[in-house]
């Protein structure tokens, strides 16, 4: 009797890494066309093409699949730029922060924190998921900057990352200022003054 050779492997990512990504591409236009509230899980699924019970396996509720969507699109927006100068690299972190936040995900962002007033668990999932991944760009940001001797060693680099992020985030929620590059450079090189060792 004679063995059929096994069939070749096809390449690509495995078929649980493609329903993953599948199910956040999904789940980002859901959030764009209904909103965080309105959108359900079975139409994540049905959108997706991966089963409820898939879904519940990577995450407990719909929130958990809307901030890692979320943060999925944030970090191509907004990825460590390491340019050797932190003063830079902060512009552009927070250039990257503001022209998400000013676009259609702006809308995403506040109903998702509209949504954690109420709900301790989207605030778990949000604090883990979304603000801790941005201060950790921030903190490694500050920590290189402090190494190259660009920055105070005396300053907490989370109170910096506030100092940065605080202004923004107002301006983005009350709309009373404009929050655009040449804005969002001000209040970066505004913080940076202050933080700098010159």
């Amino acid at each position: 009797m004679t063995t059929r050779p096994a069939a070749p492997r096809t390449p690509g990512r495995p078929r649980s890494e493609q329903s993953r990504v599948a199910v956040l591409r999904a789940t980002s236009e859901l959030l764009h066309e209904v909103g965080v509230k309105s959108m359900t899980t079975e139409e994540i699924s049905a959108r997706s093409g991966a089963s409820k019970a898939t879904i519940y396996k990577w995450w407990p509720n719909k929130y958990a699949v809307a901030i890692e969507a979320f943060l999925t699109e944030m970090m191509a927006e907004s990825p460590d730029p390491d340019t050797g100068s932190a003063d830079e690299d902060f512009r552009r972190v927070m250039r990257g922060l503001a022209h998400f936040y000013t676009g259609p995900s702006g809308r995403v962002f506040a109903q998702l924190v509209g949504e954690a007033q109420s709900d301790p668990a989207v605030r778990d999932e949000l604090q883990a998921h979304l603000v801790a991944p941005r201060r950790a760009l921030m903190q490694a940001v500050w920590e290189r900057g402090v190494a190259r001797g660009e920055l105070r060693a005396d300053v907490d680099p989370g109170v910096a990352a506030d100092l940065m992020i605080g202004p923004v985030l107002y301006r983005l929620m009350l709309g009373h200022s404009p929050l655009d590059e040449a804005a969002t450079d001000t209040l970066v090189q505004t913080a940076i003054r202050g933080l700098g060792n010159e």
